[in-house]
């Protein structure tokens, strides 16, 4: 059976390879945002043939194609997720770079208000919060 990220490559008009389908597969399976090396990692560990380049290609393919949502979480590497189905905001943990997703609708709102207030329509957005866990070591020297 086809995933996801697959099913949109197909109604997109791509040309899916054996390869696209298996990147396509890990990344929809990807319970966490990767990179591409992880990507690679996992690609790799189900078809030992395939190649970093191919992977960095159809990555940069699926994300040209709008099937990919690429993001910076300040640890210097792209990260990835597919276009979420609905709309979600990131908390990042700092000292391990987990990724946590979350909705919350008074800051939804107050986003609009924000937009309204200052003259503006939202018609987009993404928020990152990035912070450590509470109770861990020196929480304030995190201020960087």
């Amino acid at each position: 059976m086809a995933s996801r990220l697959e099913r949109l490559c197909i109604e997109k008009g791509m040309k899916m390879t054996d390869q696209r389908r298996l990147i396509a597969r890990v990344l929809s399976e990807s319970e966490d945002h990767p990179d591409v090396e992880a990507v690679y990692r996992r690609a790799s560990e189900l078809d030992p043939k395939i190649s970093i380049a191919t992977v960095y290609r159809t990555v940069r393919l699926f994300e040209e194609a709008g099937i990919l949502d690429r993001h910076d979480f300040g640890d210097g590497r792209a990260r990835y997720e597919e276009v979420p189905q609905e709309h979600h905001d990131h908390l990042i943990d700092v000292r391990s770079g987990r990724v946590l997703e979350f909705q919350d609708e008074e800051i939804e709102r107050l986003q609009e208000r924000i937009a309204e207030r200052l003259g503006f329509k939202l018609v987009d957005h993404r928020l990152e919060l990035y912070g450590v866990p509470l109770g861990s070591d020196s929480d304030e020297s995190a201020d960087s």
